[in-house]
C-alpha cells in the first residue's frame, strides 16, 4: 500500500512539473519522491524535486541533505562542502546528514575521516547494519582486513539475513589467510541459519578454492536443495567434477542446467569438452555443433572443433573453423599461431604470412616468431622482405639461426659478399648448427667451405 502511495505521489510529481503546475506537498512527502529518484539512480528528477521542495519549504533540514546526496553522486565536492558548513550545525544528531557528511570524506580519499563520523553516527543507534558496512569499507580501503572484519560481522550482527556483510566477512578471512577461523565462522552461522543460500555458496567456494572438490559439491548440493533453480552453483558443482576427473558426472550436472538457461552456448561447450577428455570425439563435436547453433559466434566452440577435426584427420575444417574463430578474435595470439601452423600444414603459404606478422609485431621478444615469418617469406620466395624482416628480427636477438637465413636469403638474391659475411657471422656464433642449416639451405652448402676455408687462411 505505501509503494502503491509513493508512486501515485510521483505521478502526481511528475504531471505537475509537465503540465507546468504548482500543487503543495509537505516536507515528508517530498521526502518520499526524492528518495524513489534516488533509489532509481534518476538523479536529474530527484534534483528537480528537491529544488521543488526547497521553493516549498526553505528552511527544511531534511531536504537539504537529500540535495547534499545529490552533490556527492555528482562530484560536486566544492558546493557539497559550503551546504555541509551550513548545515553542521544543525544536523549533527542526524544520521543522514552524518552519513552524507562520512561520504564526502570517503570519496575525496580521506577514510579515516570518514570513520571517525560514521562511528559519530553509531552514538544515534540507527542504521546500525548500514554503518558498520560503510566502516568496513573504509578499513578495506586503508587495507585493514582485521578491523574491517570486525565491523562486517558486527553489521552481519544487526541483521543477519544481510548477504553483503557475510560474503565480506569470508573475503576478509581469506585476506588474513585464517581459513580455520572462516570455516569455524561458516558453520556457526549454518548451524543458526541453515537455508541460507549465500552462506551455502560461501561454504562450496572455501572448499573448492582448497581443492577439496568433494566438500565443495556438499556445500552447492545444500544450497541445490533449497533453490533448485541457482544455474551459477550447477556450473560450480560440474567444475568440482571435472577437477576431480568424473567428467560424466560433470556432464549430468551440465545437462541438469540447460533446462533452467535462456543461454545455453557455453554449457553445451563445457558439455563437448567433457566429452572429449572422456576420448569421445564425435559426441564433443556434436555438443559444440549445438553450442554454435545457441550462439554463431561463440569462437571458443568454434576453435575446439578445430582441434577435434585435426586428431580425426580432417584438415581442411579445422582450417576452417581455426579461421572463423580467429577472425571473430584478433587479439588472441595463441588463435593466430594455430591458424599461421594449419595455413602452413595446408601449403597455403601466403595466407600464413597475415598470421605471422601479428606475431611478431605483438611478441617482438619471442624469436621464433621472426624465426617462423622469415622460413615462410623464404619459402615463398620473397627474399628482400625476408631480409627486412631479418634485420629487425637482429636487434632483438642475435641468434645464429638468424643468420644462416639472411645468408640464405643474399645468396639467393645473388648478393656473395653479404651473403658471405652473415654466413661468416653464423659460423662465427653457432657451428653446430651449420650441417642442419645446409639441409634446409642446399644454396649454402658450397659457401660455408668456401667460408671455413676463408677463416683458416685468416688464421694462418
Amino acid at each position: 500500500m505505501e509503494e502503491y502511495f509513493g508512486n501515485e505521489l510521483v505521478k502526481k510529481f511528475e504531471e505537475m512539473m509537465e503540465n507546468n503546475d504548482e500543487f503543495y506537498f509537505d516536507t515528508e512527502e517530498l521526502e518520499d519522491i526524492i528518495v524513489y529518484y534516488l533509489e532509481l539512480g534518476d538523479f536529474n528528477y530527484a534534483d528537480m524535486a528537491v529544488n521543488y521542495g526547497l521553493k516549498l519549504h526553505p528552511n527544511s533540514l531534511d531536504i537539504k541533505i537529500k540535495r547534499l546526496e545529490i552533490l556527492l553522486e555528482w562530484e560536486e565536492y566544492n558546493t557539497a562542502k559550503e551546504l555541509i558548513d551550513e548545515l553542521k550545525g544543525a544536523s549533527m544528531e542526524s544520521t543522514d546528514f552524518l552519513v552524507c557528511y562520512a561520504k564526502y570524506y570517503s570519496n575525496l580519499g580521506n577514510p579515516r575521516k570518514s570513520i571517525e563520523i560514521c562511528k559519530k553516527a553509531l552514538t544515534l543507534e540507527e542504521e546500525e547494519n548500514f554503518l558498520h558496512n560503510f566502516i568496513a569499507d573504509e578499513y578495506v580501503n586503508l587495507g585493514d582486513p582485521f578491523n574491517a572484519l570486525k565491523h562486517y560481522r558486527k553489521a552481519l550482527k544487526e541483521d543477519p539475513l544481510d548477504e553483503y556483510s557475510l560474503e565480506n566477512c569470508m573475503v576478509c578471512f581469506s585476506d588474513l589467510n585464517k581459513s580455520e577461523e572462516a570455516i569455524a565462522f561458516l558453520n556457526e552461522y549454518l548451524d543458526e541459519f541453515s537455508y541460507s543460500e549465500t552462506a551455502w555458496f560461501e561454504y562450496g567456494q572455501f572448499y573448492f578454492n582448497r581443492k577439496n572438490y568433494d566438500e565443495a559439491i556438499r556445500g552447492y548440493d545444500y544450497l541445490l536443495a533449497i533453490n533448485s533453480n541457482s544455474v551459477g552453483v550447477y556450473a560450480n558443482k560440474a567444475a568440482c567434477y571435472e577437477a576431480l576427473g568424473q567428467y560424466q558426472k560433470a556432464i549430468e550436472t551440465y545437462e541438469e542446467m540447460l533446462e533452467l538457461e535462456y543461454t545455453k552456448a557455453f554449457t553445451f561447450y563445457k558439455i563437448g569438452l567433457c566429452n572429449k577428455a572422456l576420448k569421445q570425439p564425435i559426441i564433443a563435436l556434436n555438443a559444440f555443433q549445438k553450442s554454435l547453433r545457441e550462439d554463431p559466434q561463440f569462437y571458443l566452440a568454434m576453435m575446439e572443433q578445430s582441434y577435434l577435426y585435426e586428431e580425426m584427420g580432417g584438415m581442411s575444417e579445422a582450417l576452417y573453423y581455426a579461421k572463423e574463430a580467429t577472425q571473430l578474435n584478433e587479439n588472441n595470439l595463441d588463435y593466430q599461431k594455430r591458424l599461421a601452423f594449419l595455413f602452413i600444414d595446408s601449403g597455403k603459404f601466403e595466407e600464413s604470412l597475415t598470421c605471422l606478422k601479428k606475431l611478431v609485431d605483438a611478441e617482438p621478444s619471442r624469436f621464433y616468431n621472426w624465426y617462423a615469418y622469415s622460413e615462410v617469406l623464404m619459402l615463398v620466395g620473397e627474399y628482400e622482405d625476408a631480409v627486412t624482416v631479418l634485420n629487425k628480427a637482429l636487434k632483438n636477438h642475435h641468434r645464429a639461426e638468424l643468420y644462416y637465413q639472411l645468408s640464405n636469403c643474399f645468396f639467393n638474391l645473388k648478393d656473395q659478399d653479404k651473403g658471405m659475411e652473415a654466413l661468416q657471422k653464423a659460423l662465427d656464433l653457432d657451428p653446430s648448427l651449420v650441417k642442419d642449416m645446409q639441409k634446409k639451405y642446399p644454396f649454402i652448402k658450397d659457401e660455408v667451405k668456401k667460408a671455413k676455408a676463408s677463416r683458416v687462411r685468416k688464421k694462418n
